[in-house]
């Protein structure tokens, strides 16, 4: 299947490593050209070279932190001076840390803000009007399944990825007249660093191991495994698509079942 992305321009977040590469990977395989940033620079140019060894495109990596606005204006401006526009953006952030109500501090919530929301609507807002002016975008957002349904022990993750989908189905309906898409991919449990990191917050709270934690996520996947980068890049990059036009304001699961609800 043709996806038709031979020649745009997209914009990957926390593209490094985990499910901002493999999403990166899978653009780029189908002929996009990258903009990708992280806040590791040695990280992110190996994934640069990597990527360009493999598919041909060009490929800039800008290392930033998108929970500080100016950093988004910094890769924006990259993006604009390389390849004069931005077509697709896919936001991307790494998981604030776990924990209950009592357990999370002031600072813990306004930082979790900055990562988890206020970069989704800083790197929006960047490019958001050259896309409405071309009459063409694709805007993804990785959120979670802890969006649809709350995960314990995730207050912060579950709070903020549900703002992020709020704005997003409003942002949706604003844009749609300009063929602009607006959409949320929300991963299950992945085999990711991020998911490493869980099961030992896990493994540590309730005194188990790692690996009992991660079988315990794996009994309640009816797929009975945790997903692979791979299968949620391959979503994603059908959703950037010129394939995908007339699908915006969805926020589609890619958690081999885990999710509960009918909708």
């Amino acid at each position: 299947m043709d996806l038709g992305l031979q020649g745009k321009v997209a914009l990957v977040a926390a593209a490094s490593k985990g499910l901002g590469r493999a999403v990166a990977g899978e653009l780029a395989a189908e002929g996009a050209s990258l903009v990708l940033c992280a806040r590791g620079e040695e990280a992110l140019q190996e994934t640069c070279a990597a990527i360009t060894a493999a598919t041909g495109v060009p490929v800039l990596g800008v290392a930033a932190d998108v929970a500080n606005p100016a950093d988004v204006a910094r890769v924006v401006q990259a993006a604009m001076e390389r390849f004069g526009r931005v077509d697709i953006l896919v936001t991307n952030a790494g998981g604030p840390p776990a924990g209950t109500f009592d357990t999370l501090t002031r600072e813990m919530w306004e930082s979790a803000t900055h990562l988890l929301l206020t970069s989704v609507v800083e790197l929006t807002r960047a490019v958001l009007p050259g896309m409405k002016e071309r009459g063409w975008g694709r805007i993804l957002n990785v959120t979670s399944i802890a969006a649809k349904q709350p995960v314990d022990n995730l207050l912060l993750s579950n709070s903020l990825r549900a703002a992020v989908t709020g704005m997003a189905r409003t942002l949706a309906n604003e844009v749609a007249p300009f063929g602009v898409t607006v959409n949320n991919i929300l991963p299950g449990y992945t085999r990711t660093e991020r998911v490493v990191n869980l099961a030992d917050a896990v493994a540590a709270r309730d005194g188990i191991s790692a690996a009992d934690a991660t079988a315990r996520w794996e009994a309640e996947i009816p797929m009975r495994r945790l997903g692979e980068p791979r299968e949620f890049a391959a979503l994603a990059a059908f959703l950037c698509s010129e394939r995908a036009s007339y699908i915006t304001g969805s926020s589609i699961a890619v958690d081999g079942g885990w999710i509960r609800s009918l909708l």
